[in-house]
């Protein structure tokens, strides 16, 4: 009877130990199927993780396509004042160039060139005159330049010396008159060159859009002699 006890209780206590190591085996299984198999939600973020860059790129990818794409802009050119008046005194009409205005450049050279030929042809029929005038008051037979002026049928002894000396005066003076007024007229444009392309290159950066206004509106003026207020206009210009 002591036998059979013992034998149950072994077989007892084998029984527990079998299930027991059974529950242990299965309770590692799980755990481990928890550590290697991957968690959906890790996952997705995995998959994120890997498309992210690609987007990233392609988003810069898109930018860059936006900047390949040529647009026409209008480009606002301000010329400088001060290097324009430096330039116009360079050289006449140079200052027109670098301000853009390139119409008023045939008009500074064409009256360069006008008031030129005028100065050196005055200065010619000066020289030829006075030349004239020094000979018909020497009274030196030998330098007669003042029969030039008349054809070859009229004589010396045929003309009437006192109406000749004053005529040759008088166009003597005439024409170095008009030289000195086309050297003066000369230096005139190159002033007036220089200070259009000064105004000119100024004026460039006002601004002349649309957005110019003036307000009026009206105003309590308070007067220095009195102290009654006075009514009136006032206005403001916008831009």
């Amino acid at each position: 009877m002591a036998i059979k006890r013992i034998l149950a209780v072994l077989s007892v206590v084998l029984s527990v130990a079998v299930a027991s190591r059974a529950q242990m085996a299965e309770e590692a299984a799980d755990s481990l199927s928890a550590v290697y198999e991957p968690v959906p939600a890790a996952a997705d973020a995995a998959s994120d993780s890997v498309h992210a860059p690609l987007a990233v790129a392609d988003s810069l990818a898109g930018r860059f396509a936006a900047y390949d794409v040529w647009e026409e802009r209008t480009v606002v050119f301000n010329p400088d004042p001060t290097k324009a008046v430096w330039m116009s005194a360079l050289f006449p009409g140079l200052g027109q160039v670098y301000n853009r205005r390139y119409w008023k450049l045939p008009i500074v050279v064409g009256a360069y060139l006008g008031l030129g030929y005028a100065t050196s042809w005055n200065n010619g029929m000066l020289d030829d005159y006075s030349r004239a005038y020094r000979d018909i008051m020497d009274n030196d037979p030998t330098t007669n330049s003042y029969m030039d002026f008349f054809p070859p049928t009229v004589t010396e002894d045929s003309l009437d010396k006192t109406w000749l000396t004053s005529l040759l005066q008088s166009r003597k003076n005439f024409y170095r008159r008009n030289r000195d007024l086309c050297i003066i007229s000369m230096v005139g444009v190159y002033l007036l060159a220089m200070v259009d392309a000064y105004v000119d290159a100024s004026l460039s950066h006002f601004d002349v859009s649309p957005d110019l206004s003036m307000d009026v509106s009206p105003a309590v003026i308070i007067e220095g002699r009195g102290q009654r207020p006075a009514f009136g206009l006032q206005w403001a210009f916008n831009f």
